[in-house]
């Protein structure tokens, strides 16, 4: 090697050895984005019902159809993600649901709120099963639950600061400002993700495993499966709550937009902002400890999450709701933070895109779910009570949680061993 050539063999080592952060940071704006656009129905949903005389189940069914879009595409997409670039897959998601985002905008009645609102949810169910397999392919397992917990951020970020500033849009210059100024945005990212996003060097599969197909592999691990089912559960009922709560302020205290978005929705994604974090690095050091550390992480979140939920019922000021909410979506947020890594620790790199697509089809049909469950139950019990309980369903995926941990524990170590030789 020359002299000459020193300096830009170190300048790419540099950048190899820091992209995996710098990764994070590119899409951590990403899902920023992917949050905030899909958090501005919910912060304008009384001047919706306003302008054009919606009723409750009405405004459900608008969010419930979003998730059940999200959920059938996000598991066809994740498939895509595991078949071709990663990087593609969520530029081109990106761009396409900023464009449906701003076309929300253009709506004139329900059924074309419906329509553009499904658009954005295909556009959005691209991303995070991609997203967070890129994420695997740059970090190693013992740092994965920190790096997905730093991304997962954004998420919490983007839905409070998107009803929030979507609120304050909509209180001084009506909704459809909202749209257009977030789906613009998104846009504009996309010009830099062109330039600086890109796939992981990673060491390809062994042959005979990826001749058995993703989705074989998927419904062929039991925690898999069963990590399914408890993100049915637990992404249900914290949708339930963050869809309704800015709503339930506002009619039952009269607040305005921005204050019931920041009570109801804000505070949600405070708690769970700080909670993340701490829930991905304590599920990286309790995986340092047993296999299983990290699905005992998600147990202990969303107990909490069960049991500070419980006081609502009974909270009869905008401080309590705000209270109830925020100590209950701190457990929650312990549950987000080790969530992804705990799906890719019972799945080869193959097949991540393709179990987290499954995930989130199984979540965000639980997220349609419960909307359009507690507009029901909120005529005869009250929204109280019908916000409140939703508690069960998490105390339900905790259950299920202790219930496999020793098939669980199994497969984690079979994976850890595969992963470790692939990297050797």
């Amino acid at each position: 090697m020359s002299v000459a050539e020193m300096p830009a063999l170190a300048e790419r080592r540099w950048s190899v050895d820091n992209y995996p952060w710098m990764l994070i940071g590119l899409l951590w704006v990403v899902a920023f984005l992917n949050a905030s656009d899909r958090s501005i129905l919910v912060a304008v949903m009384p001047q919706l019902r306003q302008e054009f005389g919606l009723t409750p189940e009405q405004l459900a069914l608008i969010n419930s159809t979003f998730f059940w879009v999200y959920a059938v595409a996000a598991f066809v997409f994740g498939r895509l993600g595991d078949g071709t670039r990663r990087s593609w897959v969520i530029i081109g998601g990106l761009a396409f649901w900023s464009v449906a985002t701003c076309a929300v905008s253009l709506s004139v009645g329900f059924a074309m709120l419906m329509a553009f609102r499904s658009l954005v949810a295909l556009g959005e169910a691209t991303y995070y099963p991609t997203a967070t397999a890129l994420i695997s392919d740059w970090h190693r397992s013992e740092m994965r639950s920190r790096a997905l917990s730093i991304h997962q951020t954004a998420v919490l970020a983007g839905t409070g600061f998107g009803a929030l500033a979507a609120g304050y849009i909509a209180d001084r210059y009506g909704w459809r400002a909202a749209f257009v100024i977030f789906g613009a945005v998104g846009l504009v990212w996309c010009l830099l993700l062109l330039k600086v996003l890109r796939d992981a060097p990673v060491r390809a599969a062994p042959a005979q495993r990826s001749l058995l197909g993703p989705l074989r592999i998927v419904v062929s691990k039991r925690p898999a499966l069963m990590l399914c089912a408890v993100f049915f559960l637990a992404n249900g009922a914290s949708t339930g709550v963050t869809v309704w709560a800015p709503t339930y302020v506002h009619d039952a205290l009269g607040l305005d937009l921005a204050s019931s978005a920041f009570y109801g929705a804000a505070t949600i994604s405070i708690a769970a902002f700080f909670a993340v974090p701490v829930g991905g690095f304590l599920a990286d050091a309790l995986a340092g400890k047993t296999p299983i550390g990290r699905f005992y992480m998600l147990a202990i979140g969303l107990t909490l999450a069960g049991v500070l939920l419980m006081p609502l019922i009974t909270a009869g000021s905008a401080a309590t709701i705000g209270l109830v909410l925020l100590t209950s979506s701190f457990g929650k947020g312990l549950f987000d933070g080790c969530i992804y890594a705990a799906m890719h620790d019972v799945m080869p790199r193959e097949a991540r895109a393709s179990a987290v697509g499954l995930m989130t089809m199984c979540g965000f049909i639980g997220a349609g779910l419960t909307p359009l469950l507690v507009a029901v139950a909120a005529r005869t019990f009250g929204m109280a009570a019908g916000l409140t309980s939703l508690c069960v369903l998490y105390f339900i995926a905790v259950g299920i949680l202790l219930m496999t941990r020793g098939v669980t524990h199994r497969v984690v170590v079979q994976e850890r061993a595969v992963e470790m030789s692939n990297v050797a």
